[in-house]
């Protein structure tokens, strides 16, 4: 019998998110989210412009122009997270996220964390750490379970 080396469920939805991160269109940062539910994938999402707006990359980035700090004045980005992406994608499609967890190469924001939680997310798994405390407690004074990505060996789900 040969033995094939598969990567866990948590690494293979990683996976996807690095990749889905590919498509966008920050100058400073390149996230994606993926939300999963029952080992299947609902939504992909990614961060950059809205549909029929121009991208950073032709205006530039006023946050850069403006040295804001990573984390601070999110008010001043012409796009929304990957977080927020993939949750209007499920919207759009008409697919519940509730229960679902959700997949993203950086810690999610303080606005994104209000967003998962209201979308009934309960769980939340990153790669990359992102400079914003608020979002963390929020999630876990919502009882969202927060696992970064390494951490996530204890508990492999195959």
């Amino acid at each position: 019998m040969i033995k094939m080396k598969r990567p866990g469920w948590d690494e293979y939805f990683m996976k996807v998110a690095k990749l889905v991160s590919s498509r966008s269109t920050c100058l400073r940062r390149k996230v994606g989210a993926v939300l999963v539910k029952d080992k299947r994938i609902l939504a992909t999402g990614y961060n950059g412009a809205p549909t029929g707006i121009v991208h950073c990359e032709v205006t530039g980035c006023l946050r850069e122009k403006l040295h804001v700090p990573s984390g601070e004045r999110h008010e001043l980005c012409r796009g929304l997270h990957a977080e927020q992406n993939v949750i209007l994608q499920a919207a759009l499609h008409g697919i519940s996220v509730n229960g679902s967890t959700i997949y993203i190469t950086n810690a999610p924001c303080s606005i994104c964390a209000k967003m998962i939680i209201n979308a009934g997310i309960k769980e939340v798994i990153y790669a990359d750490s992102y400079p914003d405390r608020m979002a963390q407690d929020f999630l876990k004074e919502a009882n969202i379970k927060i696992i970064k990505m390494g951490e996530t060996d204890k508990r492999e789900r195959q």
